[in-house]
Protein backbone atom coordinates (compact mmCIF):
# COMPACT_ATOMS: atom_id res chain seq x y z
CA UNK A 1 0.00 0.00 0.00
CA UNK A 2 3.16 2.53 0.16
CA UNK A 3 3.01 2.57 -3.32
CA UNK A 4 -0.53 3.24 -3.88
CA UNK A 5 0.10 4.79 -7.53
CA UNK A 6 0.32 1.54 -8.92
CA UNK A 7 -3.33 0.42 -8.30
CA UNK A 8 -4.95 3.92 -8.21
CA UNK A 9 -5.35 7.94 -8.57
CA UNK A 10 -7.15 11.10 -7.85
CA UNK A 11 -7.95 13.21 -10.71
CA UNK A 12 -7.83 16.82 -10.66
CA UNK A 13 -11.65 17.63 -9.82
CA UNK A 14 -11.26 14.57 -6.75
CA UNK A 15 -12.46 11.36 -8.65
CA UNK A 16 -10.88 8.39 -7.59
CA UNK A 17 -9.83 5.56 -9.83
CA UNK A 18 -8.62 1.77 -9.70
CA UNK A 19 -6.21 0.36 -11.93
CA UNK A 20 -7.21 -3.10 -13.40
CA UNK A 21 -6.28 -5.57 -16.21
CA UNK A 22 -9.68 -4.40 -17.59
CA UNK A 23 -8.43 -0.62 -17.49
CA UNK A 24 -9.17 2.06 -14.98
CA UNK A 25 -13.03 1.95 -12.93
CA UNK A 26 -14.35 4.73 -11.19
CA UNK A 27 -14.78 3.81 -7.76
CA UNK A 28 -15.61 7.57 -5.63
CA UNK A 29 -15.18 10.84 -5.55
CA UNK A 30 -12.14 13.06 -2.69
CA UNK A 31 -12.48 16.24 -1.76
CA UNK A 32 -11.54 15.88 2.26
CA UNK A 33 -7.59 16.24 1.45
CA UNK A 34 -4.83 15.82 -0.42
CA UNK A 35 -4.90 13.39 -3.23
CA UNK A 36 -2.78 10.53 -1.68
CA UNK A 37 -5.03 10.39 1.66
CA UNK A 38 -7.83 9.83 -0.75
CA UNK A 39 -6.13 6.99 -1.75
CA UNK A 40 -4.86 5.76 1.38
CA UNK A 41 -8.71 6.27 2.37
CA UNK A 42 -9.88 3.64 -0.21
CA UNK A 43 -6.69 1.43 0.37
CA UNK A 44 -7.93 0.68 3.76
CA UNK A 45 -11.27 -0.35 1.99
CA UNK A 46 -9.72 -2.68 -0.23
CA UNK A 47 -7.13 -4.05 3.17
CA UNK A 48 -10.64 -4.67 4.60
CA UNK A 49 -11.33 -7.49 1.61
CA UNK A 50 -8.37 -8.91 2.16
CA UNK A 51 -9.21 -9.53 5.50
CA UNK A 52 -12.58 -10.74 4.78
CA UNK A 53 -10.32 -13.35 2.05
CA UNK A 54 -7.52 -14.56 4.76
CA UNK A 55 -10.47 -15.63 6.92
CA UNK A 56 -12.19 -17.05 5.05
CA UNK A 57 -9.00 -18.62 3.31
CA UNK A 58 -8.23 -19.20 6.87
CA UNK A 59 -11.48 -21.76 7.93
CA UNK A 60 -11.19 -23.42 4.44
CA UNK A 61 -7.72 -24.57 5.63
CA UNK A 62 -8.54 -25.44 9.27
CA UNK A 63 -11.65 -27.70 7.95
CA UNK A 64 -13.62 -25.66 10.40
CA UNK A 65 -15.80 -24.32 7.54
CA UNK A 66 -18.32 -25.76 5.76
CA UNK A 67 -16.66 -26.08 2.33
CA UNK A 68 -19.86 -25.39 0.62
CA UNK A 69 -20.50 -21.84 2.65
CA UNK A 70 -16.90 -21.04 2.50
CA UNK A 71 -17.44 -21.11 -1.46
CA UNK A 72 -21.16 -19.13 -1.16
CA UNK A 73 -18.64 -16.90 0.72
CA UNK A 74 -16.03 -16.57 -1.77
CA UNK A 75 -18.55 -15.85 -4.74
CA UNK A 76 -20.22 -13.13 -2.60
CA UNK A 77 -16.27 -11.20 -2.74
CA UNK A 78 -15.61 -12.33 -6.10
CA UNK A 79 -19.47 -10.57 -6.97
CA UNK A 80 -18.84 -7.52 -4.76
CA UNK A 81 -14.88 -6.96 -5.81
CA UNK A 82 -16.25 -6.38 -9.18
CA UNK A 83 -17.61 -3.48 -8.04
CA UNK A 84 -16.01 -2.58 -4.67
CA UNK A 85 -15.40 1.16 -4.02
CA UNK A 86 -11.34 0.34 -3.15
CA UNK A 87 -7.97 0.40 -4.00
CA UNK A 88 -5.80 -2.08 -4.54
CA UNK A 89 -4.67 -5.10 -5.86
CA UNK A 90 -7.88 -6.40 -7.32
CA UNK A 91 -6.59 -8.92 -10.23
CA UNK A 92 -4.53 -10.44 -7.61
CA UNK A 93 -7.30 -10.57 -4.99
CA UNK A 94 -9.24 -12.03 -7.94
CA UNK A 95 -6.96 -14.61 -8.32
CA UNK A 96 -6.82 -16.06 -4.55
CA UNK A 97 -10.50 -16.30 -4.72
CA UNK A 98 -10.17 -17.76 -7.94
CA UNK A 99 -7.91 -20.80 -6.26
CA UNK A 100 -10.11 -20.63 -2.86
CA UNK A 101 -12.89 -20.92 -5.26
CA UNK A 102 -11.62 -24.25 -7.05
CA UNK A 103 -10.29 -25.78 -3.23
CA UNK A 104 -13.56 -24.90 -1.75
CA UNK A 105 -15.25 -26.47 -4.65
CA UNK A 106 -13.11 -29.61 -4.34
CA UNK A 107 -13.72 -30.19 -0.69
CA UNK A 108 -17.33 -29.63 -0.92
CA UNK A 109 -17.07 -32.35 -3.26
CA UNK A 110 -15.68 -34.29 -0.95
CA UNK A 111 -17.73 -33.33 1.95
CA UNK A 112 -20.91 -34.19 -0.42
CA UNK A 113 -19.13 -37.38 -1.20
CA UNK A 114 -18.78 -38.26 2.49
CA UNK A 115 -22.25 -37.38 3.62
CA UNK A 116 -23.09 -39.56 0.76
CA UNK A 117 -21.53 -42.21 1.63
CA UNK A 118 -22.61 -41.90 5.58
CA UNK A 119 -25.98 -41.28 4.26
CA UNK A 120 -25.19 -44.89 2.30
CA UNK A 121 -23.90 -46.55 5.50
CA UNK A 122 -26.34 -45.57 8.01
CA UNK A 123 -28.57 -46.97 5.13
CA UNK A 124 -26.85 -49.91 4.86
CA UNK A 125 -27.04 -50.22 8.56
CA UNK A 126 -30.74 -49.36 9.17
CA UNK A 127 -31.70 -51.48 6.52
CA UNK A 128 -29.81 -54.67 8.02
CA UNK A 129 -31.62 -53.97 11.34
CA UNK A 130 -34.49 -54.05 9.84
CA UNK A 131 -34.07 -57.15 7.90
CA UNK A 132 -32.69 -58.81 11.06
CA UNK A 133 -35.24 -57.99 13.12
CA UNK A 134 -38.19 -59.20 10.51
CA UNK A 135 -35.84 -62.65 10.29
CA UNK A 136 -36.27 -62.78 14.53
CA UNK A 137 -39.87 -61.91 14.04
CA UNK A 138 -40.72 -65.05 11.60
CA UNK A 139 -38.09 -67.71 12.78
CA UNK A 140 -36.79 -67.07 16.15
CA UNK A 141 -37.89 -69.38 19.42
CA UNK A 142 -35.26 -68.04 21.64
CA UNK A 143 -37.91 -66.11 23.41
CA UNK A 144 -35.40 -64.29 25.91
CA UNK A 145 -32.61 -63.74 23.25
CA UNK A 146 -34.85 -62.46 20.45
CA UNK A 147 -36.20 -60.06 22.75
CA UNK A 148 -33.24 -58.72 24.08
CA UNK A 149 -31.82 -58.38 21.18
CA UNK A 150 -34.59 -56.32 19.89
CA UNK A 151 -34.26 -54.12 22.42
CA UNK A 152 -30.77 -53.88 21.57
CA UNK A 153 -31.50 -53.31 17.77
CA UNK A 154 -33.96 -50.12 18.87
CA UNK A 155 -31.19 -48.49 20.96
CA UNK A 156 -28.84 -48.67 18.22
CA UNK A 157 -31.16 -47.31 15.86
CA UNK A 158 -31.43 -44.29 17.98
CA UNK A 159 -27.88 -43.73 17.01
CA UNK A 160 -27.87 -43.98 13.57
CA UNK A 161 -28.06 -40.78 11.40
CA UNK A 162 -28.35 -39.42 8.24
CA UNK A 163 -30.91 -41.18 6.30
CA UNK A 164 -33.79 -39.35 4.46
CA UNK A 165 -36.57 -38.75 5.81
CA UNK A 166 -38.62 -40.60 3.49
CA UNK A 167 -36.83 -43.30 3.80
CA UNK A 168 -36.42 -43.62 7.63
CA UNK A 169 -39.96 -43.51 8.14
CA UNK A 170 -40.55 -46.51 5.70
CA UNK A 171 -37.64 -48.58 7.27
CA UNK A 172 -39.33 -47.33 10.78
CA UNK A 173 -42.68 -48.79 9.56
CA UNK A 174 -40.99 -52.20 8.58
CA UNK A 175 -39.27 -52.68 12.09
CA UNK A 176 -41.53 -51.57 13.99
CA UNK A 177 -44.10 -54.48 12.21
CA UNK A 178 -41.70 -57.32 12.81
CA UNK A 179 -41.14 -55.93 16.45
CA UNK A 180 -45.19 -56.44 17.20
CA UNK A 181 -44.97 -59.40 15.05
CA UNK A 182 -42.55 -61.09 17.24
CA UNK A 183 -44.48 -59.44 20.43
CA UNK A 184 -47.47 -61.31 19.36
CA UNK A 185 -46.28 -64.70 17.99
CA UNK A 186 -44.07 -64.62 21.78
CA UNK A 187 -47.36 -63.95 23.85
CA UNK A 188 -49.33 -66.97 21.98
CA UNK A 189 -46.25 -69.41 22.22
CA UNK A 190 -46.67 -68.83 26.03
CA UNK A 191 -50.11 -68.89 25.68
CA UNK A 192 -50.15 -72.35 24.26
CA UNK A 193 -47.11 -73.07 26.52
CA UNK A 194 -49.14 -72.16 29.96
CA UNK A 195 -52.64 -74.44 28.19
CA UNK A 196 -49.82 -77.60 28.00
CA UNK A 197 -48.30 -76.73 31.57
CA UNK A 198 -51.80 -76.96 33.01
CA UNK A 199 -52.97 -80.18 31.17
CA UNK A 200 -49.17 -81.73 32.19
CA UNK A 201 -50.08 -80.74 35.71
CA UNK A 202 -53.70 -82.09 35.72
CA UNK A 203 -51.87 -85.56 34.46
CA UNK A 204 -49.20 -85.36 36.80
CA UNK A 205 -51.74 -84.18 39.71
CA UNK A 206 -53.93 -87.44 38.77
CA UNK A 207 -50.02 -89.75 39.08
CA UNK A 208 -49.59 -88.59 42.39
CA UNK A 209 -53.03 -89.28 43.52
CA UNK A 210 -52.51 -92.73 43.06
CA UNK A 211 -49.17 -93.14 44.07
CA UNK A 212 -50.20 -91.46 47.59
CA UNK A 213 -52.93 -94.01 47.28
CA UNK A 214 -50.97 -96.70 47.02
CA UNK A 215 -48.18 -95.38 49.65
CA UNK A 216 -49.86 -97.55 52.72
CA UNK A 217 -50.18 -100.94 50.32
CA UNK A 218 -48.91 -104.11 51.37
CA UNK A 219 -49.24 -105.72 48.13
CA UNK A 220 -45.33 -105.63 47.84
CA UNK A 221 -44.56 -106.87 44.31
CA UNK A 222 -47.32 -105.75 42.12
CA UNK A 223 -47.39 -102.19 43.93
CA UNK A 224 -43.57 -101.72 43.51
CA UNK A 225 -44.12 -102.39 40.02
CA UNK A 226 -47.16 -99.76 39.32
CA UNK A 227 -45.03 -97.47 41.30
CA UNK A 228 -42.10 -97.92 38.85
CA UNK A 229 -44.51 -97.59 36.14
CA UNK A 230 -46.05 -93.96 37.65
CA UNK A 231 -42.31 -93.10 37.55
CA UNK A 232 -42.24 -93.77 34.26
CA UNK A 233 -45.16 -92.12 32.70
CA UNK A 234 -44.06 -89.20 35.06
CA UNK A 235 -40.95 -89.09 33.21
CA UNK A 236 -42.73 -89.24 29.81
CA UNK A 237 -45.42 -86.52 31.03
CA UNK A 238 -44.88 -82.40 29.54
CA UNK A 239 -43.56 -79.91 32.22
CA UNK A 240 -46.01 -78.41 34.19
CA UNK A 241 -45.09 -74.69 35.40
CA UNK A 242 -41.77 -74.62 38.17
CA UNK A 243 -43.64 -74.36 41.58
CA UNK A 244 -46.30 -77.03 40.55
CA UNK A 245 -43.51 -79.28 39.40
CA UNK A 246 -41.76 -79.00 42.20
CA UNK A 247 -44.33 -79.16 44.54
CA UNK A 248 -45.75 -82.36 42.98
CA UNK A 249 -42.80 -84.13 42.96
CA UNK A 250 -42.15 -83.67 46.46
CA UNK A 251 -45.97 -85.36 47.06
CA UNK A 252 -45.04 -87.90 44.36
CA UNK A 253 -41.39 -88.88 45.54
CA UNK A 254 -42.45 -88.91 49.21
CA UNK A 255 -45.17 -91.09 48.17
CA UNK A 256 -42.69 -93.22 46.80
CA UNK A 257 -40.44 -93.69 49.64
CA UNK A 258 -42.98 -94.45 52.20
CA UNK A 259 -44.04 -97.37 50.82
CA UNK A 260 -40.57 -98.47 49.64
CA UNK A 261 -39.32 -97.35 53.01
CA UNK A 262 -41.77 -99.96 54.26
CA UNK A 263 -41.06 -102.51 52.13
CA UNK A 264 -37.46 -102.36 53.11
CA UNK A 265 -38.58 -102.48 56.97
CA UNK A 266 -40.43 -105.08 56.74
CA UNK A 267 -38.32 -107.39 54.26
CA UNK A 268 -35.60 -106.48 56.57
CA UNK A 269 -37.75 -107.89 59.51
CA UNK A 270 -38.80 -111.03 57.58
CA UNK A 271 -35.12 -111.63 56.03
CA UNK A 272 -33.45 -111.62 59.98
CA UNK A 273 -36.68 -113.60 60.55
CA UNK A 274 -35.94 -116.46 58.12
CA UNK A 275 -32.15 -116.22 58.73
CA UNK A 276 -32.78 -117.62 62.40
CA UNK A 277 -34.89 -120.19 61.07
CA UNK A 278 -32.31 -121.38 58.61
CA UNK A 279 -29.60 -121.42 61.80
CA UNK A 280 -32.32 -123.58 64.14
CA UNK A 281 -33.00 -125.48 61.65
CA UNK A 282 -29.50 -125.94 60.53
CA UNK A 283 -28.66 -127.38 64.10
CA UNK A 284 -31.63 -129.70 63.79
CA UNK A 285 -30.32 -131.16 60.84
CA UNK A 286 -27.15 -131.67 62.42
CA UNK A 287 -29.07 -133.36 65.05
CA UNK A 288 -30.77 -135.50 62.53
CA UNK A 289 -27.36 -136.72 60.46
CA UNK A 290 -26.26 -137.33 63.82
CA UNK A 291 -28.53 -140.04 64.97
CA UNK A 292 -27.14 -143.76 64.88
CA UNK A 293 -29.66 -145.31 62.61
CA UNK A 294 -28.56 -148.82 62.36
CA UNK A 295 -27.79 -149.34 66.43
CA UNK A 296 -31.25 -148.60 67.35
CA UNK A 297 -33.59 -148.16 64.21
CA UNK A 298 -36.82 -147.76 66.52
CA UNK A 299 -35.16 -145.09 68.80
CA UNK A 300 -33.74 -143.70 65.62
CA UNK A 301 -37.35 -142.95 64.69
CA UNK A 302 -38.59 -141.49 67.35
CA UNK A 303 -35.54 -138.80 67.46
CA UNK A 304 -36.19 -138.17 63.76
CA UNK A 305 -39.62 -137.85 64.75
CA UNK A 306 -39.38 -135.34 67.38
CA UNK A 307 -36.70 -133.34 65.01
CA UNK A 308 -39.51 -133.22 62.14
CA UNK A 309 -42.21 -131.87 64.67
CA UNK A 310 -39.78 -128.81 65.59
CA UNK A 311 -38.58 -128.74 61.87
CA UNK A 312 -42.27 -127.92 61.08
CA UNK A 313 -42.98 -125.45 63.45
CA UNK A 314 -40.28 -122.98 62.44
CA UNK A 315 -40.97 -120.80 59.70
CA UNK A 316 -39.65 -120.25 56.26
CA UNK A 317 -35.59 -120.12 55.49
CA UNK A 318 -33.92 -118.09 52.62
CA UNK A 319 -35.06 -119.45 49.39
CA UNK A 320 -31.87 -120.29 48.31
CA UNK A 321 -31.27 -122.18 51.50
CA UNK A 322 -34.53 -124.23 51.45
CA UNK A 323 -34.07 -126.94 48.79
CA UNK A 324 -30.73 -128.03 50.21
CA UNK A 325 -32.38 -128.22 53.73
CA UNK A 326 -35.16 -130.01 52.71
CA UNK A 327 -32.98 -132.81 50.44
CA UNK A 328 -30.56 -133.47 53.79
CA UNK A 329 -33.90 -134.24 55.81
CA UNK A 330 -35.24 -136.23 53.16
CA UNK A 331 -31.96 -138.19 53.06
CA UNK A 332 -32.45 -138.88 56.76
CA UNK A 333 -35.64 -139.91 56.54
CA UNK A 334 -34.87 -142.15 53.61
CA UNK A 335 -32.47 -143.73 55.59
CA UNK A 336 -34.20 -144.00 59.10
CA UNK A 337 -37.60 -146.12 56.57
CA UNK A 338 -34.68 -148.38 55.26
CA UNK A 339 -33.59 -149.13 58.67
CA UNK A 340 -37.33 -149.68 59.84
CA UNK A 341 -38.40 -151.79 56.69
CA UNK A 342 -35.17 -154.20 57.22
CA UNK A 343 -35.94 -154.27 61.48
CA UNK A 344 -39.65 -155.01 60.35
CA UNK A 345 -38.71 -157.80 58.03
CA UNK A 346 -36.89 -159.89 60.45
CA UNK A 347 -39.24 -159.36 63.11
CA UNK A 348 -43.04 -161.96 63.54
CA UNK A 349 -45.46 -160.28 62.44
CA UNK A 350 -47.09 -161.15 65.94
CA UNK A 351 -44.23 -159.41 68.04
CA UNK A 352 -43.80 -156.49 65.71
CA UNK A 353 -44.16 -153.18 67.37
CA UNK A 354 -43.45 -151.82 63.90
CA UNK A 355 -47.58 -151.92 63.39
CA UNK A 356 -48.47 -149.91 66.05
CA UNK A 357 -45.51 -147.38 65.80
CA UNK A 358 -46.71 -146.35 62.42
CA UNK A 359 -50.19 -146.38 63.88
CA UNK A 360 -48.66 -143.82 65.91
CA UNK A 361 -47.27 -141.82 63.44
CA UNK A 362 -50.23 -141.49 61.29
CA UNK A 363 -51.82 -140.26 64.26
CA UNK A 364 -49.52 -137.97 64.99
CA UNK A 365 -48.98 -136.86 61.81
CA UNK A 366 -52.89 -136.30 61.21
CA UNK A 367 -52.44 -133.96 64.56
CA UNK A 368 -49.73 -132.04 62.91
CA UNK A 369 -52.06 -131.58 59.84
CA UNK A 370 -55.30 -130.11 62.28
CA UNK A 371 -52.87 -127.80 64.20
CA UNK A 372 -51.26 -126.66 60.43
CA UNK A 373 -55.05 -126.13 59.44
CA UNK A 374 -55.87 -123.99 62.43
CA UNK A 375 -53.11 -121.72 62.10
CA UNK A 376 -54.21 -121.33 58.53
CA UNK A 377 -50.48 -121.13 57.47
CA UNK A 378 -50.76 -122.55 54.22
CA UNK A 379 -47.27 -124.31 53.69
CA UNK A 380 -47.53 -125.96 57.02
CA UNK A 381 -50.41 -127.67 55.60
CA UNK A 382 -49.17 -128.63 52.39
CA UNK A 383 -46.24 -130.19 54.17
CA UNK A 384 -48.36 -131.60 56.69
CA UNK A 385 -50.74 -133.40 54.17
CA UNK A 386 -47.93 -134.51 51.96
CA UNK A 387 -46.75 -136.04 55.43
CA UNK A 388 -49.82 -137.65 56.43
CA UNK A 389 -50.48 -138.96 52.66
CA UNK A 390 -46.82 -140.96 53.19
CA UNK A 391 -47.41 -142.57 56.42
CA UNK A 392 -50.58 -143.57 55.26
CA UNK A 393 -49.14 -145.17 52.36
CA UNK A 394 -46.36 -147.32 54.31
CA UNK A 395 -48.45 -148.17 57.22
CA UNK A 396 -50.83 -149.62 54.28
CA UNK A 397 -48.19 -151.56 53.00
CA UNK A 398 -46.96 -152.74 56.61
CA UNK A 399 -50.61 -154.07 57.06
CA UNK A 400 -50.73 -155.87 53.80
CA UNK A 401 -47.00 -156.86 54.75
CA UNK A 402 -47.86 -158.87 57.89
Amino acid sequence: MSDWTTFGRVDADGTVYVKTAEGERVVGSWQAGPPEEGLAHFARRFADKVTEVDLVEARLNSGAADPAHSLASIRRLHTELAEAHVVGDIDGLNARLDKLAASAEEKAGAARAARDAARAEALARKTGLVEEAEKLAAESTGWKTAGDRLKEILDEWKTIRGVDKKTDGELWKRFAAARDSFTRRRGAHFATLDAQRKQAQGAKEHLVVEAESLAESTDWAPTAARLKELMTEWKAAPRASKEAEQRLWERFRAAQDAFFTRRSEVFSARDAEQRGNLERKQALLAEAEAIDVDADPRSAQVRLREIQGQWHDLGRVPREAAGGLDRRLRAVEDKVRHAMESAWRRTEPSANPLLTQMREQVAEAEQRLARAQAAGDAKRIREAEQALASKRQFLQLAEQAS
